[in-house]
């Protein structure tokens, strides 16, 4: 059987991606920074960056019962020629809390339970160090609690240092939060709830924490319990520890390459992938020095699929990733009410950006705040740091992927004011893309814009248009549907780019011009607009990159022209 490095999608287990001998992407010497960032640390990143088999590495470096193994599970990583004086010097406690689930009622059972096995797995896993009995004393211990402390005793007797690692740290908390409301999830984490009990334990029983999640909602939350960790979230150091960097992407590629499971040119795939899984930034200071991160998990989904198939992944968005959309709705409609955030939302999908600064740290009473919100859409990857404004940052949509969150939230919106018939637009889209008929697109489009009349209420005029055109546009299959590109000195509202990597049969491509009139303005006003727009359409088709990006294909230049929320006038520009 032909042995090559393949794909660990979807495994966290360091050991086994070490054993197997899968595609690994060295992350060790991160080992070294976060000893020298303090012994009690906390950070936060979206999901599927790469947490979980990053913990795991940690898992088994810091493990003493791992320290005949460590030539083989590190061997080729960066920390094997510099391993640091605390390698395989502690025993490891690894709780993974996105295993704790359940409405509030039995939750506390259930993560007593979850914890007490862990708990007992750890007494059998260490047993050498302590006196005959210890198993049988912790396992007869009933509650986690107790058997904590009887570690506790025990470990400080013997003279044992401990490092606990928690994965997920928030899943179930956050979980709580959205299904249940502040008041169920105050009592986890305040007073004496049960988990903000468990991290009051953890002070002063280990020699290192860490601890990672997605949000600092519930650490804010248990600060008065465990109040002794190092949030490392936005230091510039930690910037690049989790996801891919670009030449991590390259280097896999090549591999890949050189051993004939994948035959297309690298900067041929590297184009494809960049729009759809780049350009997150996690910490300010790092703007000018690192390069944008990839998102790891779809990397690797495309990467196996391409290895697997021959071709690109039909849809180039992870079907997994769709619980990641349901948590983006539950923020929305946090405290029952959207319509701010809803807009806002909006107002991202058609700008690409917002402006506003990232709260490190807030409790879960103060996400009803505007403000908060955006913080919060950064915490889970919706958003990102892309630039400076002023003394506050410039926050945009990180990729496609991303965006596609976006627009499919708002097309729910607008399918829950009045339902439209999607089969019938995906018909248009099939003519437009390769026939050139792109009349019946932009009547379904204009059509069911003007039906939607109780959609009006949300946002008035022209960001409501954008809004709904975006969300429509971007069902299209056959094209990179960018909004505000910049074409020869100004910005076209929409460009429908081609995508021919995976559907090269495409024959037209396009570029839509949109003007929002109000309902009252004058026959002269609408001509002067019109005449703008002419003259607007033709500086763009001028472009001097604008047939590198339609490449072979016929472009059509078209002004659609809104009048209150009535088709005024749509013609194509030759």
């Amino acid at each position: 059987m032909e042995q090559f490095k393949r794909i660990p999608y979807g495994i966290s287990n360091f050991k086994q991606l070490r054993r197997e001998d899968l595609y690994f992407v060295d992350k060790s010497r991160y080992i070294q920074k976060l000893e020298q960032a303090g012994h009690f640390l906390f950070l936060i990143r979206p999901r599927r960056f790469g947490k979980s088999i990053f913990l795991n590495m940690l898992r088994a470096y810091y493990d003493l019962n791992e320290e005949d193994n460590f030539a083989t599970l590190f061997d080729g990583l960066w920390i094997k020629d510099h391993p640091t004086p605390e390698k395989n010097g502690y025993q490891v406690m690894y709780f993974d809390f996105s295993r704790v689930g359940g409405k509030s009622a039995e939750l506390e059972q259930n993560f007593d339970g979850y914890c007490g096995i862990q708990l007992d797995a750890f007494a059998e896993r260490y047993k050498r160090c302590y006196p005959e009995g210890f198993v049988e004393g912790v396992r007869h211990t009933k509650t986690a609690r107790q058997k904590l402390n009887y570690i506790d005793s025990a470990a400080k007797i013997a003279g044992c240092r401990l490092y606990l690692i928690v994965d997920e740290y928030d899943n179930f908390t956050n979980g709580v939060l959205n299904e249940e409301g502040e008041k169920v999830y105050h009592a986890l984490t305040h007073a004496t709830g049960f988990y903000r009990d468990i991290f009051k334990q953890f002070k002063g029983m280990f020699d290192r924490i860490l601890m990672l999640g997605v949000t600092p909602v519930t650490m804010d939350d248990l600060t008065s319990g465990y109040n002794i960790a190092t949030n490392i979230t936005m230091r510039p150091e930690f910037n690049m520890m989790l996801g891919f960097s670009e030449t991590d992407v390259r280097e896999m590629i090549r591999y890949y390459r050189s051993i004939g499971k994948i035959t297309r040119e690298e900067e041929d795939i590297v184009e494809e992938m960049k729009p759809w899984y780049d350009n997150y930034c996690f910490a300010e200071d790092s703007l000018d020095t690192d390069p944008k991160m990839f998102n790891c998990d779809m990397v690797l989904y495309f990467i196996n699929n391409l290895i697997q198939s021959g071709r690109s992944p039909k849809q180039m968005i992870d079907p997994n990733t769709r619980t990641d959309y349901g948590k983006l709705k539950k923020l929305i409609r946090f405290d029952g009410t959207s319509t701010y955030r809803t807009s806002l939302i909006n107002e991202i999908a058609q700008k690409g950006y917002t402006i506003g600064n990232i709260e490190e740290s807030f409790p879960a009473e103060s996400l009803t705040k505007q403000e908060m919100f955006v913080s919060l859409l950064f915490y889970y990857g919706m958003l990102t740091i892309s630039d400076r404004y002023g003394a506050r940052l410039k926050l945009g949509i990180p990729n496609l992927n991303v965006k596609k969150q976006y627009y499919d939230y708002l097309l729910e919106e607008y399918q829950a004011i009045r339902p439209m018939f999607l089969g019938e637009l995906m018909d248009a889209y099939d003519v437009a893309a390769l026939d050139g008929d792109w009349h019946p697109m932009l009547e379904f489009i204009t059509t069911n814009y003007a039906e939607t009349s109780s959609v009006r209420s949300l946002i008035e005029g022209e960001r409501n248009l954008q809004g709904f055109m975006n969300a429509l546009l971007n069902l299209n299959p056959y094209y990179l549907t960018a909004p505000e590109v910049e074409l020869n000195h100004g910005y076209c509202d929409f460009f429908l780019m081609p995508d021919l990597m995976r559907y090269p049969m495409v024959e037209h491509s396009y570029i839509l011009e949109l003007k929002y009139l109000k309902k009252e303005a004058s026959e002269y006003e609408e001509q002067r607009q019109w005449d703008d727009a002419i003259a607007q359409i033709k500086g763009y088709r001028q472009g001097p990159k604008v047939q590198q990006m339609i490449q072979h294909t016929t472009l059509h230049t078209i002004i659609v022209q809104i009048r209150g929320y009535e088709l005024n006038r749509m013609e194509e520009i030759m």
